[in-house]
């Protein structure tokens, strides 16, 4: 495909650029639809509960898609599969953009899920590849800059392009910058056949693919449904459970490098380690992003845009931080990194629970900008140490997993947290009307009118409301200072001299 330079002739900065622009729209488009989702609905004929597939679709064919990318590389090599991951994602945004009814876009948002599940991973196992271990700092810190500008910018940008053009262009944004890519990807990564060391085992993709898709529908559409009040939501705990069951118990019994999930991976501590990690880091990270703009909205009256304006810096500080400690990890201990960031985490997430019904953009600003600091300061040395110690040849399905995992923590995160916000609203709903009595006439003399009770019961729940996002927050502070103690399970890397580059050898 092209010409092969010598192993010595690797462009880098140009690898890196085309990888990161892959990898920028795949994380954009997990929010950035979300915002037009009013104007798709009117413009596609659908109602409030059918549009919501637009973005469950995609949630659940990623998620159902990630665990391939190791066995795919194996078998067709990784340039191949990256290639046909940015062309095939590319090609599902103008489908997404085209479409002109709620089939049409839901089956192209599948397609994208589908294509776009190979894209975060490959690009992390690349950057590894091609940078000398003593550079796995700051290689960490591109990708995570990548990864994390997308939660933060896609509602901002997808407002903007709504507002400014249509809803179309939520998804026709992505053809330059995929073309970008698909060239660079092209041009620069030197192809390199597929070791075909790996069997496909048709029956561990197949439960896997179950238990994943039923644990994302479960979580997507639980509070909708009134979770297990509904029989949707047993028959996916139940298709969740005993899929995952026999998961489990057709990997063990298989050999090591025969099962669809290769084991190994989880005798390595390090490794297993990060999983955790980065579970609680999508946990806290998307949940609070999940929490922010739509307490600015349904409470202080926030616009959509504005909402997303006073959000967005706290992308500023994840990118300072990261940054900086891209040029630390490698000479401070792992440890020491990771804790300060969990620490400066819990503290953004403190000042949050003294959040109340009069905040300044100010207020809004300075939390988001020191949470983005934590954040950044634990993303960059938790990949590098997860990683560490794993083999050059289980990258590109620790990769998968390691996605695999942040998403999950995200989307339990998101539908915990709503979950809790809807019912202590109502229980702190409850609570305070008891409080309007007979005996507390100053209140009755107000609401002598139909009009006046109802604004009395609007303030009361708007006050509820204000409660169970501060409750929120508590949790999501509690969770993150828990975790600290857990670092004693991080063993620091030994110090080795940086490998050959090896199998996504570069030119």
């Amino acid at each position: 495909m092209s010409t092969a330079a010598p192993p010595g002739d690797i462009n880098r900065p140009m690898i890196t650029l085309s990888i990161m622009l892959a990898t920028v729209i795949q994380a954009l488009d997990g929010t950035i639809a979300n915002v037009a989702l009013p104007h798709m609905q009117g413009s596609l004929s659908a109602s409030q509960d059918q549009i919501t597939w637009v973005l469950t679709s995609f949630i659940v064919a990623a998620a159902i898609a990630t665990p391939l990318t190791g066995w795919l590389c194996d078998r067709y090599g990784q340039k191949n599969i990256f290639l046909t991951a940015v062309a095939g994602f590319t090609l599902a945004s103008v489908l997404c953009g085209l479409s002109g009814s709620l089939a049409e876009i839901v089956a192209a948002r599948l397609l994208q899920g589908v294509f776009g599940a190979a894209l975060v991973p490959l690009s992390q196992a690349t950057l590894l590849d091609i940078n000398p271990r003593e550079k796995h700092g700051s290689a960490m810190a591109v990708w995570g800059m990548g990864v994390m500008i997308g939660p933060i910018l896609g509602p901002t940008l997808g407002g903007w392009l709504t507002d400014s053009y249509n809803w179309r262009w939520v998804f026709f944004i992505n053809v330059p910058v995929g073309a970008l890519a698909f060239y660079g990807i092209w041009r620069y990564i030197r192809p390199v056949p597929g070791a075909r060391k790996m069997s496909f085992d048709a029956f561990g993709f197949a439960t896997l693919s179950l238990s994943i898709g039923a644990l994302q529908m479960l979580l997507d559409r639980g509070e909708q449904n009134d979770w297990f009040a509904a029989r949707e939501t047993w028959v996916e705990a139940i298709v969740l459970a005993l899929s995952f069951a026999y998961f489990v118990a057709h990997t063990a019994l298989r050999p090591a490098g025969k099962s669809f999930f290769d084991y190994r991976l989880l005798k390595n501590a390090n490794y297993v380690s990060g999983l955790l990690f980065i579970f609680i880091v999508g946990l806290v990270l998307f949940a609070t992003r999940a929490l922010t703009p739509s307490m600015l909205q349904s409470l202080m009256g926030y616009p959509a845009a504005v909402a997303g304006l006073v959000t967005a810096p706290s992308g500023i500080g994840t990118m300072i931080a990261m940054m900086v400690v891209g040029r630390l990890v490698g000479k401070f201990d792992l440890r020491l990194l990771l804790g300060i960031g969990f620490a400066i985490t819990a503290f953004s997430l403190w000042q949050m629970t003294r959040y109340t019904l009069v905040l300044s953009r100010s207020d809004i600003v300075w939390p988001g900008v020191i949470q983005g600091l934590g954040l950044g300061l634990v993303f960059v040395p938790l990949s590098a140490a997860t990683f560490a110690t794993l083999s050059p040849e289980m990258r590109a399905e620790g990769t998968a997993i390691y996605s695999l995992i942040r998403n999950i923590g995200s989307s339990i995160g998101i539908a915990m947290v709503q979950t809790l916000l809807v019912r202590n609203t109502q229980g702190m709903h409850a609570t305070l009307a008891e409080k309007i009595t007979t005996v507390n006439p100053a209140l009755l003399d107000n609401v002598a009118t139909p009009e006046a009770a109802a604004a009395l019961n609007g303030e009361i729940t708007r006050q509820a409301s204000m409660i169970a996002y501060v409750d929120d927050f508590w949790l999501m502070m509690i969770l993150t200072l828990c975790v600290i103690p857990l670092l004693l399970l991080v063993r620091p890397p030994a110090r080795q001299a940086a490998p050959a580059v090896d199998h996504a050898a570069m030119e």
